[in-house]
Order: structure tokens, then sequence, then C-alpha cells
């Protein structure tokens, strides 16, 4: 059996540009792309924090050292400068492969500049103010469905409080 798994992850860097004229891709700087281990062409979702869309796309190089992250073509219109991002390549290995891959986990600054490097995809900076993925933590949404899951089915609709559920 084939498993797709994490390979490289640049986590929330920053929409330096958009083009919605240009024939589509994502323009990232030579020096991210090595950090992550991207290639030219490869195939990547991004991610907008922002907004939430998410979309696939491929990679081409931009300029070492200037932080450039463009989207370009019709993605423009999900995604625009100044956003967030996470931007996610994706392996297709093996058992044994996948076993024992680790991932490049880049995390940058608000100029792209990579400030550090991990292997765990749920690993985060000190002073980043983000939280483990291996850390459950509730949002003010999942509140929300939390209290409109307590609903019983036929208030749902009708506004009704939630039921009482304790036992």
């Amino acid at each position: 059996m084939l498993r797709t798994m994490l390979k490289s992850k640049i986590h929330r860097a920053t929409v330096t540009q958009a083009d919605l004229h240009y024939v589509g891709s994502l323009t990232v700087d030579a020096d991210l792309m090595d950090a992550a281990d991207l290639l030219a062409g490869e195939q990547v979702t991004v991610v907008d924090v922002t907004n939430g869309a998410r979309l696939e796309t491929y990679v081409i190089e931009g300029e070492r050292g200037t932080g450039v992250l463009g989207i370009n073509g019709a993605a423009a219109h999900l995604v625009h400068p100044g956003d967030l991002v996470i931007v996610i390549a994706y392996g297709i290995m093996d058992n044994a492969e996948a076993a024992a891959f680790r991932p490049k986990v880049v995390f940058v600054d608000g100029e792209n500049k990579v400030v550090s490097l991990d292997d765990d995809p749920a690993y985060v900076p000190e002073d980043s103010g983000l939280t483990s993925g291996g850390v459950v933590a509730e949002t003010a949404d999942a509140a929300k469905l939390d209290a409109l899951l307590m609903l019983d089915p036929a208030s749902r609709s009708s506004g009704l409080q939630p039921e009482n559920n304790s036992r």
C-alpha cells in the first residue's frame, strides 16, 4: 500500500503579491523552497489562515532572499496580499518509508524569512503565540457548534433552548 504523507510545510507565510492575469502557480522565494525541500513544478496545497480558502497549485521559483510568496492566476480571487497562508506538499510513500520519514516544517517571520526548522508537524516555536497541534483547544466556533449539537433535533430550526443532557 502507498500512503500520502506530509512532506513539507511552510507555516504562516505572508502573501506578498497576487497576479490574477498570470497563468497560474505559486511563486516562492528560492530560500524557502530549499528550506522546505520544494521543487519547481511540485504540487502544493495552499491553506489561507486569514480567510479559510484552500487550493491546489504548483510551485515556481521566486527570487532568492526576497521573501516573495505570490499567488498567481485564478487563485488570486481566493488569496490576497497580506494573507497568512500555510503551504503544504505531500509525498507518496510505501509503509516502510512513511514510518521513517520526517517532514520539513518551516516557520517564517512576517517577511517570510526562516526563523525555525523542525520535523514535527505539530511543532510550534516558543513565543509564536500558536498552539501545538498536540494540544486540544476550543475556538468560539467550536463552542457555538457544541451548543447547537446540544439542541433537540426538533428545536434546531425553531431557536429553542438546549435540552438538558445531564445524567
